[in-house]
């Protein structure tokens, strides 16, 4: 066999493996070097499993040799292959701009336990993603739930400790009703394969059994997704973790949760059971407006440019649900290509975030007087990247909230429509703050800074830029997400 049919093992054992060996090299510059390497080489690897599903069709690989549905499949089809290629994406960025930055925030004595966790958390996250086992989906959530723990807990701020503890509390609980629902889903079933469990859920029908096994799901992954009021975990784990920990988290991981989701509501439990039977929307389309409200009118009156983000990220989620409670593929594919575009934003401006605090050592946002003229072009990455937030056109935001509004209006939901536009305004006030303080208010008397190291700004600014080739190109992105949302509604493949 050659080498490409063993790449979906290999997309997932790369990170794994390198881990420990990460933790055995131990100097700092070899270990960042190597793990810079790993991403990259996953990088290649997810590239070509989405050219081999866009010119081929479902990947179907199996695990020792044994055939689903006794044996644990990993399965690729246009829409996991998307997301992995999202990852690998934000990893191969992250790891290059993390030297400099995690030597600023983390004590060179942890540097080699830094990035194993890194590695570990993107190993789950990945296989979260591609797996075709119910229950290995739980255990790839483990994995990269208690590697997230660790790396916001080496945050510098006395805080970070409290946050790390307050996400394991809610993490723990989340995982429990995944896993509940895992259980209550094989009762119904007998099965694990997540294909074959979607075949037996339509043949046994909307019992009692299923329909709290689909409770206990939804709500499970809403707690890692941070949907709203479930997102109490988000701001401060955001606001004091390292900045790359901030960057890679903001960018992968809610939106892996969301994956989840997304193949939990359409493929295996069902349109019908949930949209129909349940009316998931009837709960999820009001949480998700609301969310995106609170979130936005939060960020406002922030003063921690990091948290205002963090905030404005609850929101962002709730664009997400949106698109999901339309239940339509215009809706759906608005859903899918905003997963894609807010990691590009998202990330790109927690980075800006991270290069500031690399020289000035502060995120609140009264420290941020005059950047604009001391430290232009990393300010240019910030205006970029608010715009796209906002939705300008010729940039990813815009893009997403077109979707959205589309699937709104196509499932005669124009009040959806009117209040998704609304929401816009108040990107404009929070992203404005931080410009007015940048670029209008002097600095403060004898206060020096300098733009950020070489390559930092160099990885900012590919995912900033990304914001708005993407926003231009857009078969790389929405016209992949509507070939997956097309999949999806599908339903069982």
């Amino acid at each position: 066999m050659t080498l490409d049919a063993h790449l979906p093992a290999l997309v997932i054992m790369l990170p794994l493996v390198g881990a420990p060996l990460v933790v055995v090299i131990r100097n700092r510059a070899a270990v960042w070097a190597f793990s810079t390497a790993v991403s990259w080489a996953t990088l290649a690897v997810a590239w070509r499993l989405l050219q081999q599903v866009l010119d081929q069709g479902v990947v179907s690989y199996h695990l020792g040799g044994w055939a689903p549905p006794i044996g644990i499949e990993y399965r690729i089809d246009a829409a996991n292959a998307y997301v992995l290629l999202l990852l690998c994406t934000i990893a191969a960025v992250v790891f290059p701009y993390a030297r400099q930055s995690v030597d600023d925030e983390v004590p060179a004595e942890r540097h080699h336990l830094f990035y194993a966790m890194l590695l570990l958390c993107q190993t789950g996250l990945l296989g979260m993603t591609i797996t075709g086992d119910a229950f290995n989906v739980f255990v790839f959530l483990e994995i990269s739930s208690l590697a997230m723990y660790g790396l916001i807990a080496m945050g510098r701020s006395p805080r970070a400790l409290t946050s790390s503890f307050r996400y394991l509390v809610l993490g723990t609980i989340g995982g429990t009703f995944v896993l509940i629902g895992i259980g209550l889903a094989y009762m119904a079933t007998g099965t694990l394969n997540m294909v074959d469990m979607a075949h037996q859920l339509r043949a046994v029908g909307a019992n009692r059994t299923v329909q709290t096994a689909f409770a206990f799901m939804t709500v499970g992954l809403s707690i890692k997704l941070a949907v709203f009021p479930l997102h109490i975990w988000l701001p401060n784990a955001y606001t004091f973790a390292p900045s790359v920990v901030t960057a890679f988290l903001a960018a992968t991981a809610t939106k892996v949760s969301f994956y989840v989701l997304l193949r939990s509501v359409f493929t295996v439990f069902g349109v019908e059971l949930a949209f129909e039977e349940l009316d998931l929307a009837r709960v999820l389309l009001p949480l998700a407006l609301v969310g995106i409200y609170v979130g936005s009118l939060v960020a406002c009156f922030e003063r921690d440019v990091k948290r205002l983000l963090a905030y404005s990220s609850v929101a962002q989620v709730g664009y997400m649900i949106v698109g999901l409670s339309l239940a339509n593929q215009t809706g759906l594919t608005g859903g899918i290509v905003h997963l894609f575009n807010h990691a590009l934003m998202k990330g790109g401006l927690f980075l800006v975030v991270g290069c500031v605090v690399y020289r000035i050592g502060s995120s609140k946002l009264d420290d941020w007087a005059g950047l604009g003229r001391r430290m232009p072009v990393t300010m240019a990455a910030f205006v970029i990247g608010g715009l796209s937030l906002i939705g300008v056109p010729l940039t990813v935001g815009f893009i997403s909230k077109w979707y959205f509004v589309l699937g709104a209006l196509e499932a005669d939901k124009v009040w959806v429509a009117v209040a998704l536009l609304g929401s816009s305004l108040l990107a404009v006030v929070y992203i404005w703050r931080v410009l007015e303080v940048a670029y209008f208010r002097p600095s403060p008397e004898g206060a020096r800074a300098e733009e950020a190291p070489f390559w930092m700004l160099v990885c900012t600014w590919v995912l900033i830029g990304g914001t708005v080739a993407c926003g231009v190109a857009t078969d790389v992105t929405a016209g992949v997400a509507a070939e997956a949302a097309r999949v999806l509604m599908a339903g069982v493949l």
